[in-house]
C-alpha cells in the first residue's frame, strides 16, 4: 500500500512572471529548473496579443530543489534578466502567509473566512481583525484572533488619524493580505498606494455595474435580472481596481432589495473566499487594470 503524501512532499516553490513576449521564453525558464533537477508540477501560460504581454506560474517541487528558496531567487536574477522588462516574484508554500480583515458591522464575510482559515481551506493565518465597529468582536475573538476597534469620526474629513492607527495595526502583522471584508470605509490614496497589491475588497456588485454605496438599491431601482460581487484589488480610484473573480446569482421581479441583499450575501463570501486564495497561493498576475489568473 502506497503512504499519504508528507507535508513536506506537498510544499512548492511558486514562480510568476510577467514580460514582454518573445520567442524562448518558456524555453528558458524550463531549462533553468531542469538544469538543477526541478521538478515542475503545475504550469500555466498565457499570452496576451493585445498588450504584447506574456505571463507564466510554474509550481516547483520544492523537495527537488537542491538549496532555498533565497538561492533560488538569486539564480533566477540572471535569467529574468535576460529576458528584458520582467516583473516576477518567487514564493516558498511552507511559509504561511499572513492576512488582516478590515470589517465594520456585516460578519457574513468576516464569518466565512474565519471558518475556512480554522479549518484548513484558506492558506493564511489570520493575524488580526480591525474594526470601526466594535459589533464584531466576538464572532472573532471567538476565533482566537485578536479584535481591534477603531472608531471613525462622522465627518470625513477627520479620519485621519484613525486611518493611520489602522495602518500602523496592519503594518504590525507585514501581511500578504490586507482584506476588506464589507469594511464600509474609502481608503485614502495613500494607504492605497501603500498596500498596493495586498489589498483587496468584495464589492457587492457585478463591476463596473453599480459601483459606490447601496449597489443592491441601485440594482433594484434599475430592475436587473442579475445581481452579483466582485473581487478586486484596491486602488485611488473607488471599486475601480483590477479584478480578481466575479460570480453572479439570478433573481426576479419578486425580490426586493432585503432579498436580494440575503442573496448576495451568498455569493459574497464565496468571490471574496475565491479571490482571497488566489491571490495568497500567487495565482493573480496584475498588468495595468487588468488581471490573469491562473486558477
Amino acid at each position: 500500500m502506497s503512504s499519504a503524501p508528507s507535508a513536506s512532499d506537498d510544499r512548492r516553490f511558486v514562480l510568476t512572471l510577467g514580460c514582454q513576449d518573445r520567442p524562448g521564453i518558456i524555453a528558458g525558464i524550463t531549462s533553468f529548473i531542469a538544469d538543477f533537477g526541478g521538478s515542475i508540477v503545475e504550469a500555466g501560460y498565457h499570452s496576451d496579443t493585445e498588450t504584447g504581454w506574456f505571463f507564466t506560474r510554474q509550481a516547483i517541487k520544492a523537495s527537488t530543489v537542491p538549496f532555498g528558496i533565497a538561492e533560488l531567487r538569486e539564480r533566477f536574477t540572471e535569467v529574468a534578466t535576460r529576458l528584458g522588462t520582467a516583473e516576477w516574484q518567487l514564493h516558498d508554500t511552507g511559509e504561511r502567509r499572513r492576512a488582516v480583515l478590515l470589517v465594520s458591522k456585516d460578519g457574513h464575510c468576516l464569518h466565512d473566512l474565519l471558518g475556512r482559515a480554522a479549518s484548513g481551506e484558506l492558506p493564511a493565518t489570520i493575524e488580526a481583525v480591525i474594526g470601526n465597529h466594535p459589533d464584531l468582536a466576538g464572532m472573532t475573538e471567538a476565533h482566537g484572533v485578536k479584535f481591534h476597534h477603531v472608531p471613525f469620526p462622522k465627518d470625513p474629513a477627520e479620519r485621519g488619524p484613525a486611518f493611520e492607527e489602522v495602518r500602523n495595526l496592519v503594518d504590525a502583522h507585514d501581511p500578504h493580505a490586507v482584506v476588506l471584508a464589507r469594511f464600509m470605509q474609502v481608503l485614502p490614496p495613500e494607504l492605497c498606494e501603500h498596500w498596493a497589491g495586498r489589498a483587496i475588497n468584495i464589492h457587492h456588485s457585478f463591476l463596473p455595474s453599480f459601483v459606490g454605496a447601496r449597489p443592491y438599491h441601485q440594482a433594484f431601482a434599475r430592475g436587473v435580472k442579475l445581481i452579483g460581487a466582485t473581487c478586486h484589488y484596491v486602488t485611488a480610484e473607488l471599486d475601480a481596481g483590477p479584478i480578481i473573480e466575479q460570480d453572479v446569482i439570478r433573481i426576479d421581479h419578486a425580490d426586493e432589495v432585503r432579498d436580494m441583499v440575503r442573496q448576495g450575501r451568498d455569493i459574497e463570501r464565496v468571490v471574496l473566499a475565491r479571490g482571497l486564495r488566489w491571490h495568497l497561493e500567487g495565482r493573480v498576475l496584475v498588468h495595468g487594470r487588468r488581471t490573469v489568473v491562473f486558477n
